[in-house]
C-alpha cells in the first residue's frame, strides 16, 4: 500500500495522520502523531453479523507500552505489560462512548479498534490522539460509520482557556476538557474542574468544539485521498412489523399501566404484559412462525416509544415526577461502629454506602504505567454487585463502568480535599451500590461527601451530583431540528430507553466534574447550557437535603483511625533520622510500634496507634534532629573512657567529650577512679568547637558523696 500523510498546524504543534505505513493488513490503520507522542489505531470488522446479537458487539482497547516512554515496567518479577491500568481502561471507554452510537442501530457485526501507544513524550497525552486515530482507521476503511469525529482537550490557567495543554499544563490548571464531536455537534464530554462556573465551561466546549470541526475536516483530506469502498453489514432490530404484531394483542392502555416509583412493581407490570402478549401467540410460536424473543424485543420497544411519548406530549415521566424534579433522598452518617467514616446516600431506590478509610502517607497507591509514577493519596473504589439490580451474574472482577464510576467520583471530590500539609493522612473511599435504579455514580458522590465529613476530614466545600437525562422527537434525531425535553435525576429506563446520560458534579460555587454521552448523534451548545442549569438548581436541591443530615466535618477524627503527629526538620537531618542502612529509623518504628515517612523537605510524619506511641517517637526524633547550644544541661552516658576524659552520649546519636580538667571540680589524677562506662551523668555543653566537636562539662553537677565524719561523743 502506498504511503499517505495529511498534516495541520494544531496549537502550535504538528498534527499528523499517515497510512499505508504499519498494519497493512488491518481494514483500516493510521499512525497518529503530535509532538513526539505516536498513536497506532487500528479497525478490523468482521464481514458477517453476529447471530442473535441484542447489542453491538464492538470492542475497544487502548495499551500503553511502556517502551514508548524508554522505561522497564517497575515489578521485579513481571516485566511484560499484562492487564490494562485503570488509566488505560478509562482512555477505551473514553474512546468507546462517543463512537459506539454513530453506528447503524442494530448493527451485528463484529467491530474491534485498538490504539497502541508507540511513543510517549510525556508532553502531549495520547488519548485524545487514539480517539482521532480511531475515527480515521473506521473512516478509511468504509465501514458504516456517521462520522468523521474528533476530540479536543481544553485546559485553563488563571481564567485563559488553552487548546491542547501540554500534560504540565493540564496539572497546574484549574480545567481538564475533553470533547469529542462531529462536524454538526458534540457527542461526548468528559471534565474534572476546581468549581469552574456554567458560562465558562460553555465558553470551553464551545472552543472545543470549534477545534473538533477543524480536525474532522483534517480527516476528510485523508478520506478523499483513500476513497474507501462502503462495506456491508447487517442489522439486527425489531422491524415495524414485528411491532404490528404485538398491537393485536397489547393496547394503548396496557402500555399505560407500565408505570410506578418502585422498580420491581414496573417490572412485574411487564413481565404480566409479556405474559399476555405470549400467551395470545402461543399457537404461532409452538409452530416457530414467531419466537418469543422476537415478541418480546418488540414489546420492550413500545413500552420504551410509549414511555418517551408521553414525556414529549404531557412532561410526566413513567414514576409521575415532573421533567425537574428529584426523587425523595435520605441521607444517614456514622452507619457503621468500626470504620472510619460512613455516608448512606438514598434518592428514589437508589442506594449507595461510601465508606472512608484513613491511613498513614506510606500508604498512598503508586501508579506504574508508561508515564511517569505517581503517588495517590486520594482513591475512589466504586462497587456494582449484580443484587443491585436484582439480578445473578458471574463475578469476574472489576468491571470497566466499575473503573469509569469510580474515576468519576473521584474526581469530583479532588478540587475540596485539603492539602497535604493540612491533612497528610491517605484517604481511601469505597462506594457499595447496594440497590440501583439509575444515576448509582452520582449517588457515590453525595455519599463520598457525607462519608468524609463524617470521617472528619477537612474538605473545604461539599460537593453533590446530579444525572440528566433527555428525550427528542423522531425528527430531532433525523434533522438536529424538532422537540425534545431534559430530565432530572434520571432513573434507569429513562436512562436505558433515554437519548443521553449528563452527570454534572460541583459545590455551591461551581462545577467540579462533568460526563456526557450521547446516543443521538449529538447535542447543541445551547441545550448543554440549559442541562447545566437545570442540574445547578437540581445540585442545589440535593445539598440542603445533605445538609440536613451533617453541615461541616466533625471537628475530630475518629478513634479508630491512626494518629497522625507531623513535625518539621533541617533537611540536613534526615540522615540522622535514618541512620546507617536505615538502622535507626527502623528502630525507633519497632520500639514505639509506629510508621515514619520523611519528606524531602524535610517533613516527617508519624502514624501511630495512639497518643502515647506517637509522641514517643516524636520526641525521639526530636532529640536526633535537635541542633544544641552552648550553656544547656543534658542528661547523658558515659560510652568511653580516655586518658584524657570521657565520652558522654547527650543526644541520641551525639557524643561529646568532658575533658579531665572538666570531670570535676578539684584536679582528677585518673579518670577511670570517678566514673565508669554506663554511668548516668547531667553534663553541660561548654562549646560546639570549629570542627563541630562537641565539648561538655561535668564539675558544675558534681556532689561529694562520701560520709560525714561522726561528731565526737558517737
Amino acid at each position: 500500500m502506498e504511503k499517505k500523510i495529511i498534516k495541520m498546524d494544531l496549537a502550535g504543534r504538528e498534527l499528523s495522520i499517515e497510512t499505508g505505513h504499519f498494519a497493512l493488513a488491518a481494514d483500516g490503520a493510521v499512525t497518529v502523531k503530535y509532538g513526539e507522542t505516536v498513536v497506532l489505531s487500528t479497525a478490523m470488522m468482521s464481514h458477517k453479523g453476529k447471530p442473535d446479537a441484542d447489542f453491538f458487539p464492538m470492542t475497544v482497547e487502548f495499551q500503553e507500552r511502556y517502551y514508548a516512554s524508554g522505561k522497564i515496567k517497575g515489578s521485579r518479577f513481571i516485566k511484560r505489560e499484562g492487564r490494562p491500568s485503570d488509566e488505560a481502561t478509562l482512555k477505551a471507554r473514553l474512546i468507546d462512548r462517543p463512537i459506539r452510537p454513530l453506528f447503524p442501530k442494530g448493527i451485528t457485526n463484529e467491530v474491534q479498534l485498538i490504539q497502541t501507544v508507540m511513543s510517549a513524550d510525556l508532553v502531549n497525552e495520547p488519548g485524545v490522539l487514539g480517539l482521532i486515530g480511531a475515527s480515521a482507521a473506521i473512516m478509511i476503511a468504509g465501514m458504516p460509520f456517521s462520522g468523521p469525529l474528533a476530540a479536543a482537550r481544553i485546559g485553563m490557567i488563571d481564567g485563559e482557556l488553552i487548546v491542547f495543554p501540554t500534560m504540565e499544563q493540564i496539572e497546574k490548571g484549574q480545567l481538564d476538557l475533553t470533547v469529542a464531536g462531529t462536524l454538526d455537534a458534540i457527542t461526548m464530554v468528559e471534565a474534572g474542574a476546581y468549581e469552574i462556573d456554567e458560562a465558562t465551561m460553555l465558553k470551553a466546549l464551545d472552543l472545543a468544539h470549534k477545534t473538533i470541526k477543524e480536525i474532522c475536516k483534517f480527516q476528510m483530506q485523508l478520506v478523499e485521498m483513500i476513497k474507501p469502498e462502503l462495506r456491508e453489514y447487517a442489522v439486527a432490530k425489531v422491524t415495524d412489523e414485528s411491532k404490528d404484531f404485538v398491537k393485536e394483542a397489547i393496547t394503548t392502555a396496557d402500555l399505560e399501566t407500565v408505570s410506578g416509583i418502585d422498580k420491581k412493581a414496573v417490572k412485574e407490570k411487564v413481565h404480566a404484559l409479556e405474559d399476555k402478549l405470549l400467551e395470545h401467540f402461543k399457537a404461532d410460536i409452538e409452530a416457530a412462525t414467531k419466537s418469543e424473543r422476537q415478541l418480546t424485543d418488540a414489546l420492550g420497544k413500545l413500552i420504551d416509544e410509549n414511555m418517551r411519548k408521553n414525556i414529549l406530549e404531557t412532561g410526566i415521566r413513567i414514576d409521575g415526577r415532573k421533567l425537574d424534579e428529584i426523587r425523595p433522598i435520605s441521607t444517614e452518617v456514622g452507619v457503621l461502629p468500626r470504620t472510619h467514616g460512613t455516608g448512606l446516600f438514598q434518592r428514589g431506590e437508589t442506594q449507595v454506602l461510601t465508606v472512608t478509610t484513613l491511613g498513614s502517607p506510606g500508604a498512598a497507591m503508586i501508579i506504574d504505567t508508561m508515564d511517569i509514577d505517581v503517588q495517590k493519596r486520594y482513591m475512589h473504589f466504586y462497587n456494582f454487585p449484580p443484587y443491585a439490580t436484582g439480578e445473578v451474574k458471574m463475578m469476574r472482577g472489576t468491571s470497566r463502568r466499575e473503573i469509569g464510576h469510580g474515576f468519576l467520583a473521584e474526581r469530583a471530590l479532588v478540587p475540596v480535599l485539603p492539602s497535604k500539609e493540612d491533612f497528610p493522612y491517605t484517604m481511601l473511599l469505597v462506594s457499595e451500590t447496594l440497590t440501583c435504579n439509575g444515576s448509582s455514580s452520582m449517588a457515590s458522590v453525595c455519599g463520598s461527601t457525607l462519608s468524609l465529613m463524617d470521617a472528619g476530614v477537612p474538605i473545604r466545600k461539599p460537593v453533590a451530583g446530579i444525572a440528566m437525562g433527555l428525550v427528542t422527537s423522531d425528527e430531532f434525531k433525523q434533522t438536529g431540528k424538532g422537540t425534545y425535553k431534559i430530565l432530572s435525576d434520571i432513573q434507569g429506563l429513562e436512562d436505558f430507553a433515554g437519548d443521553m446520560d449528563f452527570k454534572v458534579t460541583g459545590t455551591d460555587t461551581g462545577i467540579t466534574a462533568l460526563q456526557m454521552d450521547m446516543k443521538v448523534k449529538g447535542i447543541t451548545l445551547e441545550m448543554m447550557g440549559e442541562a447545566m442549569a437545570q442540574a445547578k438548581a437540581g445540585r442545589a436541591f440535593i445539598m440542603a437535603k445533605m445538609m440536613e443530615t451533617i453541615e461541616k466535618p466533625r471537628a475530630e477524627l475518629s478513634k479508630y483511625a491512626p494518629l497522625i503527629l507531623t513535625i518539621q526538620i533541617d533537611p540536613e537531618k534526615i540522615r540522622d533520622v535514618i541512620g546507617k542502612g536505615g538502622e535507626t529509623i527502623q528502630k525507633i518504628t519497632a520500639e514505639c510500634g509506629v510508621e515514619i515517612d520523611i519528606e524531602q523537605t524535610g517533613q516527617v510524619v508519624v502514624t501511630a496507634p495512639d497518643q502515647v506511641s506517637g509522641s514517643k517517637a516524636v520526641e525521639w526524633i526530636k532529640r536526633l534532629t535537635y541542633v544544641p547550644v552552648a550553656g544547656e544541661i543534658f542528661d547523658g552516658t558515659i560510652t568511653r573512657i580516655m586518658d584524657f576524659g570521657c565520652f558522654v552520649e547527650f543526644l541520641p546519636g551525639k557524643e561529646g567529650l568532658v575533658h579531665i580538667s572538666k570531670l570535676r571540680p578539684y584536679r582528677v589524677e585518673n579518670v577511670a577512679d570517678e566514673v565508669k562506662v554506663g554511668d548516668k551523668v547531667k553534663v553541660k555543653l561548654t562549646e560546639i568547637d570549629d570542627q563541630g566537636r562537641n565539648n561538655l562539662s561535668m564539675k558544675e553537677f558534681y556532689v561529694d558523696k562520701k560520709p560525714l565524719p561522726k561528731p565526737e561523743g558517737f
